[in-house]
């Protein structure tokens, strides 16, 4: 660590770093920061930052405020679309208790704590999401005006919306952010970045970046980002489907000589997930515009079931070529790209994990067990219910959450929206 710490100094030096970002995350997955100036940063590097953390959206009450930002080293990285002469760096932190140990309320280490019991048990968890978002002109109080009018896979001209998706692609590289491709999705203006897989923390950490470089190479050019999971009406919404796969002694767990080239392990884990899929959708899905998305017609899923070709199913398990054996993986299809990545991935891991350990039995292909949550306030209650939530995010995460969701559901029970105006007022 301390040679990491030597390496972070003489790198600011080097490069004329005017300030360092110390990025963190509150429990709904809102990117949060410190910023300091070079000749504060050794000792922030050494010993952390002190801030009122009941300040922070799920963090501390009041009466035990203080907790200590450390900064993860092995995170450090440069911010490439600063200019000369004002250049930035970012290192994402854990937030502990003064006393060192891991704090409850910090997604990150919750995540961390998860992939530590993983660990013991022989496992690590790679991950890899499609991330879909909306580009629209610069918002003016009125509906989103989309850029495009491209659909799937659409080679489109040179235009702004391919410019941006592109300088976004190269400013990832440009960070060591593997991506594997980049295209324009479905909807108008809709488009997607898929990522190279990795370890989930890792991936966590990218999913942040990423979607703090895509909002901020759009905002440079007058353009609004957008991750909400359902921002127009009749066309698909975005999501975040991710690929997940167990490794043990360097080799992928979930290969095997069973039904589709899987092995025990992958099939006891698709079990756990669709076991589990209603109890943690309010963490994979957790906006109530999260179930604008989550509707029947779509490709998005609203059944408990799995399949190896149709794209509706919650859990896919996508077609491998022979050479690339190893890239043998399931798809988990619920969550949007507004969810927090950190508890997103944590509660895909427990969930499917709870069904190595249990031995749960895969039901048939396209046997739909169960449905889907239909609306926040109904995930709510499942999640409220559930131990495995409360085993993996602890009572601190899970009391505030449901309290700061029900909150956000009364709040939206309580308007009047455009269309109950256009239908009922006319007619009643």
């Amino acid at each position: 660590m301390q040679n990491q710490a030597q390496y972070v100094l003489r790198t600011v030096e080097e490069r004329g770093i005017r300030f360092v970002q110390l990025w963190f995350t509150d429990v709904l997955g809102r990117p949060k920061a410190f910023h300091v100036t070079p000749a504060e940063l050794e000792d922030a590097l050494d010993q952390g930052l002190t801030f009122d953390g009941s300040s922070i959206d799920g963090f501390s009450r009041v009466e035990e405020a203080d907790v200590l930002a450390r900064p993860d080293l092995t995170t450090f990285q440069l911010l490439p679309w600063y200019g000369d002469g004002e250049g930035v760096a970012r290192v994402f932190c854990d937030i502990v208790s003064l006393d060192g140990t891991p704090f409850d309320g910090c997604p990150r280490q919750q995540l961390r704590k998860v992939l530590s019991g993983a660990l013991e048990q022989g496992f690590t968890f790679f991950v890899a999401p499609e991330i879909e978002f909306f580009y629209f002109g610069a918002l003016d109080g009125g509906a989103p005006r989309p850029l495009d009018t491209g659909s799937y896979f659409d080679l489109v001209a040179d235009d702004v919306s391919s410019q941006l998706r592109r300088r976004s692609v190269l400013t990832l590289e440009e960070m060591g952010i593997g991506v594997e491709h980049a295209q324009h999705e479905d909807a108008p203006s809709q488009h997607e970045i898929d990522l190279r897989y990795t370890d989930a923390l890792t991936m966590a950490d990218t999913v942040m970046t990423v979607r703090h470089v895509v909002k901020e190479l759009a905002r440079q050019v007058g353009v609004f980002a957008s991750f909400m999971p359902k921002p127009l009406v009749g066309v698909q919404g975005s999501g975040m489907h991710t690929h997940v796969s167990l490794w043990r002694n360097g080799e992928n767990a979930f290969i095997g000589d069973g039904p589709h080239g899987l092995s025990p392990v992958a099939t006891s884990f698709i079990a756990g997930l669709l076991h589990h899929a209603p109890e943690i959708t309010a963490i994979t899905n957790q906006w109530v515009n999260s179930y604008k998305r989550l509707v029947p017609g779509g490709e998005a899923p609203v059944g408990v079931e799995w399949a190896r070709s149709n794209q509706s199913a919650l859990v896919r398990v996508p077609p491998v070529k022979p050479a690339r054996i190893e890239s043998t993986r399931l798809e988990y299809r619920a969550p949007d790209p507004a969810a927090n990545p950190y508890l997103a991935f944590a509660v895909i891991l427990a969930a499917g994990l709870r069904g190595v350990n249990g031995d749960y039995e895969l039901p048939a292909e396209a046997e739909r067990i169960a449905h889907l949550p239909q609306s926040l306030a109904e995930a709510v209650d499942l999640m409220e219910h559930s131990d495995l939530l409360a085993e993996t995010l602890g009572a601190h995460q899970v009391e505030w959450f449901l309290r700061n969701k029900r909150a956000e559901w009364d709040a939206y029970r309580a308007r009047v929206t455009p269309f109950e105006l256009e239908r009922y007022l006319p007619l009643l």
